[in-house]
């Protein structure tokens, strides 16, 4: 909970993708944005991959983007589904579009290495892994993973570890955590800004609602009870995988985008999507599988247990088309990627993968774009509306924005005292008209940037919006 006093943004970036900031709103919404989806990374279609493939993970280390996933094939006959065992599969990439499936020599697939999985064995199924940041971390275990897998008749949370991030071992004899089945994509990060571990793992409420749990640790060792996620003014409705994450640009920002799962039961809507017939095949084995879809959410939090959780789906199924509008359908990656634009000359964006084709296969990994903080926005139409924020303290010499208008459109910004008057020269009459689509773009009044005569005074901000989104802010120190 916040105290009385002034907010202290100093000079971190700040998202508008929720209300934290925000005191009064007047004709602006915060709405959310969708990824646009760009080409196929990988069709996963060798002898160890399939249909069941997904549960993808990527970061970036050492000038390489690095990408793990589940290779796995779903295997119908006779009116069953059989499952193959479940192969962690590495791939990298020099730029986030273009991936290379090198064959690694490690692990033995029917008889020959040449193939590119990095580990089989007890935490295989939803291995997920991250680059400990830990200042305290050994060499030997700089990269960590979080898998399911069986001890002593009950399913556990196992830890690997590894060096080089493709040569694993199991850390330790028993898995790390219990209590639930952990069957389906778990993680865990070192939460750098809170000083801790941080775990979000699948459990079912009431044995059948599926939800999320968070513990956090000091050591990867102890591990603190379980608390279930809150989503305060959110329905109730099951999430299957989380992916949870610090923002990169704003760690202390956490980022999830989980797997909204919802049977709707048979209907003509249901009998006119993709794939037809293998929805029938799939629901004659169980009726979930055909008749259950999903989609993405996005969901944002600043204390990693209480989630702003958006409605409005962040990535939907799509255009139907063979391969889509399945349960699995638009999983997504856990990692946001930095990759340059199709654009010439335009920034860096993000970029998000996603799964297609599962059940009927081979699957495949979509890549899909977003621009920098772009995951929502406070917009107004072009009748205009303002929103003023909470009282704050800020570091810095220049308030630089992240924003887009229409040709139209406008922005201008107001810096206000405690009484809520306008501070001299800061008014919005002495705003320079802002109008553009930049990710970066300094605020001026009577064409100066200059606000450090203001830095560590607490005042709020009327920001008057036009045709326009606005992404996010923050105040920064001019180089």
């Amino acid at each position: 909970m916040r105290s009385n006093g002034p907010i202290e943004i100093g000079s971190r970036l700040e998202l508008l993708v929720d209300e934290h900031l925000v005191e009064s709103m007047q004709g602006v919404k915060l709405r959310v944005h969708n990824p646009v989806p760009r080409e196929i990374a990988m069709v996963l279609d060798r002898s160890w991959e399939g249909s069941g493939s997904g549960y993808v993970t990527t970061f970036h280390d050492e000038g390489v983007h690095k990408m793990y996933y589940k290779g796995s094939d779903l295997v119908f006959t006779n009116g069953a589904l059989a499952r193959p065992v479940d192969s962690v599969c590495y791939a990298q990439s020099e730029d986030g579009i273009t991936w290379d499936r090198s064959e690694l020599g490690i692990i033995e697939h029917d008889g020959s290495a040449a193939n590119n999985i990095v580990w089989r064995g007890q935490g295989a199924h939803g291995f997920c892994p991250f680059v400990d940041a830990n200042p305290a971390c050994p060499p030997e275990e700089r990269f960590k993973a979080v898998g399911q897998g069986q001890f002593e008749e009950k399913a556990g949370l196992w830890a690997l570890v590894s060096a080089d991030g493709l040569h694993w071992s199991l850390m330790g004899e028993r898995p790390i955590l219990f209590g639930t089945p952990f069957d389906s994509q778990n993680l865990v990060f070192w939460d750098a800004v809170r000083g801790e571990y941080r775990a979000y793992v699948r459990f079912f409420r009431d044995q059948q609602v599926r939800g999320i749990l968070t513990t956090t640790s000091p050591d990867f060792g102890t591990w603190a009870e379980y608390e279930q996620l809150r989503y305060p003014g959110s329905p109730d409705e099951q999430l299957y995988i989380n992916q949870i994450q610090p923002y990169a640009r704003a760690p202390h920002i956490l980022v999830g985008f989980p797997a909204r799962y919802i049977e709707r039961g048979w209907s003509p809507s249901m009998e006119a999507l993709p794939d037809a017939e293998h929805r029938r095949m799939r629901s004659d084995i169980h009726d979930r599988f055909g008749m259950a879809i999903s989609d993405t959410l996005l969901m944002t939090s600043r204390d990693g247990l209480n989630f702003h959780r958006w409605e409005e789906a962040f990535m939907p199924p799509g255009i139907e088309r063979p391969g889509t509008w399945a349960y699995g359908h638009n999983f997504i990656s856990l990692g946001l990627a930095e990759t340059a634009s199709a654009l010439p000359g335009a920034p860096a964006e993000l970029s998000i993968y996603a799964m297609e084709r599962v059940w009927v296969g081979p699957a495949s990994i979509r890549r899909h774009s977003l621009r920098m903080d772009g995951f929502a926005s406070a917009h107004a139409p072009m009748a205009g509306g303002e929103f003023v924020t909470k009282p704050l303290t800020f570091e810095g010499d220049r308030l630089v924005l992240n924003f887009a208008t229409s040709a139209a459109g406008t922005i201008r910004v107001e810096l206000l005292d405690a009484a809520g008057l306008a501070l001299e020269g800061f008014a919005l009459g002495d705003c320079d008209d802002i109008f553009g689509d930049s990710i970066e773009r300094t605020v001026t009044w009577n064409r100066s940037a200059d606000v450090s005569a203001l830095a560590g005074t607490p005042l709020r901000m009327r920001f008057t919006i036009a045709d326009a989104d606005l992404y996010s802010f923050r105040f920064s120190v001019d180089q």
